[in-house]
């Protein structure tokens, strides 16, 4: 098999059905291609569905449908199916893990496996997300760091140009680029970055999981490649609610902080993240101040400078839904 579509799907149903229609055409171009969807503990009649979309159009012969229960997350979804291929007699040569949420547009799939077939160094590539009407979304960015911490709380110009290095989101580049990671909404690897660095971290029940992965992913040796002239539209905030509480400034659910920990202690230890709860404060102080005075709106969510010590003391413990996570 040469191409093997991942999605996970958790109250999404009308959203993937719309997906897969985005993917009739483009799967065409792509021999060899296949697509999994993973029911991820919906319940209900979600998987009822899909499972007659796919039969009413057609779709049976390059769609399979395989339902789990619980909800286990965005990598738990995704590795229910990422551990199969990869024992399947004929594994797939690339896998693309893409979000219910999404519409891939015309020679995505095409574009993004000919950067993989030019550049062998690269193991994971991603495109150009764009909203629903056509504006680019940042696809791409530096590590979250604990310096990167107090340039996102301080939210201030002149500290956010002087430690620019350190600001996790990038420009849009009309150009390739090798970002240090990109977002799993869409992103396209090649099977010996899976077999070499293993399936998704599943302590991360959803976000920080793509920045987790590009880092193990890269410090193996491979490349993170952005490809722009491969578009794909992204909803954000469709299926699940974090993009717009944070919009809304309102209280982000606990496996987003829980995430958060995880991420720094993996990365930079328990006194990393410690580093980077007190560098927040230091520039949540500075957002707050400017606040106060009436010269900008309110930057952090709701109850933030305390959520940020979530799993402080237990940073490694697994996230999951029972914190009332949404997917």
């Amino acid at each position: 098999m040469n191409l093997l579509v991942v999605i996970v799907c958790y109250r999404a149903a009308e959203l993937t059905i719309d997906c897969l229609r985005s993917l009739s055409s483009e799967i065409r171009l792509v021999p060899g291609a296949k697509v999994a969807v993973c029911e991820n503990g919906t319940g209900g009649d979600s998987a009822k569905k899909l499972a007659e979309a796919i039969e009413a159009n057609g779709w049976g012969n390059w769609v399979s449908l395989k339902v789990i229960h619980p909800n286990r997350g965005f990598a738990g979804g995704n590795n229910v199916i990422l551990r199969e291929a990869l024992n399947w007699p004929d594994p797939p040569k690339y896998l693309l893990l893409l979000n219910a949420d999404t519409i891939v547009q015309a020679n995505a799939l095409r574009l993004m496996l000919d950067m993989m077939e030019k550049r062998q160094d690269v193991g994971i590539v991603g495109p150009q997300l764009d909203g629903r009407n056509g504006e680019r979304q940042t696809s791409c960015f530096r590590y979250s760091s604990p310096v990167g911490e107090f340039v996102r709380a301080a939210n201030t110009g002149p500290i956010t140009r002087l430690l620019r290095d350190y600001e996790v989101p990038m420009d849009p580049s009309d150009q390739p680029i090798e970002p240090e990671w990109t977002s799993f909404a869409c992103a396209l690897m090649r099977r010996e970055v899976l077999e070499q660095v293993g399936t998704l971290d599943e302590g991360f029940f959803l976000y920080f999981d793509d920045v987790d992965y590009c880092r193990n992913a890269r410090q193996a040796g491979w490349s993170v490649l952005h490809c722009p002239e491969a578009r794909v539209v992204h909803l954000v905030g469709q299926s699940n609610p974090v993009e717009s509480l944070t919009a809304q400034r309102r209280r982000r659910p606990r496996y987003y902080y829980e995430s958060r920990a995880r991420y720094f202690a993996k990365f930079y230890g328990r006194a990393g993240l410690w580093l980077a709860n007190a560098l927040w404060t230091a520039g949540r102080s500075i957002s707050l101040a400017r606040e106060l005075l009436g010269k900008k709106p309110k930057h952090a969510c709701d109850r933030e400078w305390r959520d940020i010590w979530t799993n402080a003391h237990r940073p490694m413990a697994q996230s999951g839904p029972s914190s009332g996570a949404g997917k």
